[in-house]
């Protein structure tokens, strides 16, 4: 027993060795590194602007060398552009993948992670704005097309989840919304839930995993986010999923929560009060 016990140790302690070789900040506990060690599927968090939980995915990504890499901000398309020679060139990225027509924040945050597994596929899951539209319109059934009943896209969700997912809606745009544009907007999360997971699930059948997925924490919460997707796809996959908060600040289940100083912003909300007034 006693050599079985040393041995586990040993492999363990083989384990951990290179994560912490490959990690460079410090910034995540070897204990949830070796739990993301184990997974099939690392969803990794974030709140989009905030530079710390850049830099925790990148030490993840670098830690773990994931076979391929699935990004929310990346149309399908320019997902299939990227390559080692791109990523060495910032602004030849930045012009071929369109970041700057996409809306999210500088580059600069994620070239790290782009930089810490050159080599791995790069998988777009943005749902494209015509789809959006489409999920506006006709409901993210029709907008995710073939294989929407399998994703339980058609299935009504139960009302408390419902109506809680409809209150975050409304919070997030500021208590402005029209009431009757929240279920829209839940039709378009689930949407994109739905779009990461099947983005998710091409790239393990294509490279075998693992996979590190780079997206909001909406959609990597557990409790109704592309976990829940994933578990209802294909229940055997191994997923762990990373909140990321600011000052203790989150919403959902996660596998392991890191916290990181709220990012000084203007008032999002002050564009609403200003009509208000």
């Amino acid at each position: 027993m006693r050599h079985v016990a040393i041995l586990i140790c040993a492999c363990v302690a083989f384990l951990a060795a290179p994560i912490r070789a490959a990690l460079a900040s410090e910034l995540v506990p070897d204990e949830i590194l070796l739990k993301m060690a184990g997974a099939d599927v690392v969803i990794l968090g974030e709140v989009h602007d905030n530079p710390v939980h850049h830099r925790v995915q990148r030490d993840v990504v670098a830690a773990l060398e994931p076979r391929a890499m699935v990004w929310e901000m990346l149309t399908a398309e320019g997902a299939d552009r990227i390559n080692r020679n791109l990523i060495s060139e910032p602004e030849k990225l930045a012009a071929t993948i369109r970041w700057a027509e996409l809306g999210w924040p500088p580059l600069s945050m994620y070239l790290p992670i782009f930089v810490a597994a050159p080599d791995a596929p790069i998988y777009g899951a943005l749902v494209p704005r015509e789809a959006a539209q489409g999920a506006m319109e006709a409901g993210a059934a029709v907008a995710f097309g073939a294989d929407a009943a399998r994703y339980g896209l058609n299935v009504p969700l139960p009302a408390d989840e419902q109506a809680s997912r409809e209150a975050g809606q409304m919070a997030a745009h500021c208590d402005a919304m029209p009431a009757e544009k929240l279920p829209v907007l839940v039709q378009i999360q689930r949407l994109r839930d739905a779009v990461l997971t099947r983005a998710i699930l091409t790239a393990i059948t294509e490279t075998g995993g693992p996979v590190v997925v780079i997206t909001g924490n909406g959609h990597a919460r557990k409790d109704w986010g592309v976990p829940s997707f994933l578990t209802r796809m294909q229940p055997g996959l191994r997923v762990f999923a990373l909140g990321q908060s600011e000052e203790g600040a989150i919403q959902g289940s996660f596998d392991a929560i890191l916290d990181a100083p709220e990012v000084e912003r203007d008032d999002p909300c002050a564009v609403f009060h200003k009509a208000v007034d």
